[in-house]
């Protein structure tokens, strides 16, 4: 076998680096809640009927201007493995369920446009969660 350096085997293959994220699960939620806070009256766009769509088409939902836009627009986020903008790759990039995804991303809790801040204390609310039910019950009820 045949050493060779990384600039030499893109001239004979196609090399693509997989990104291995440095963030941890609740410091991801906190960059995107800092991203949506940032800017709090920014007015997005909420994706529409999440929960009737069928899990092939919410894999790809995705809208122009939402809070997932916000999350992809950001390069630290990328760099960390975020690579589009889509329901279904929030879900798996922030490890999210279906009922937090929602609860941030779809119209029927505020209709066809979001403000920033919303969305913020939405996603705020799950990092929180994430960082231990006795954490988030102090973090509520003593601050």
């Amino acid at each position: 076998m045949k050493h060779q350096t990384l600039d030499q085997l893109h001239f004979v293959a196609s090399v693509k680096a997989e990104a291995i994220p440095m963030m941890t699960r609740v410091q991801r939620l906190q960059r995107w809640e800092e991203l949506l806070a940032t800017d709090s009256d920014r007015c997005l766009n909420a994706l529409v009927g999440t929960e009737r769509l069928s899990p092939e088409l919410r894999e790809i939902a995705r809208s122009d201007n939402s809070p997932l836009t916000v999350a992809f627009e950001d390069p630290q986020l990328r760099r960390e493995g975020l690579r589009d903008d889509t329901y279904g790759e929030a879900r798996r990039f922030f490890e999210l369920s279906d009922n937090q995804l929602h609860g941030v991303v779809c119209s029927c809790h505020t209709g066809t446009t979001i403000r920033a801040r919303w969305a913020a204390a939405r996603v705020r609310s799950i990092a929180k969660m994430s960082n231990g039910f006795l954490a988030w019950l102090r973090d509520t009820f003593l601050l």
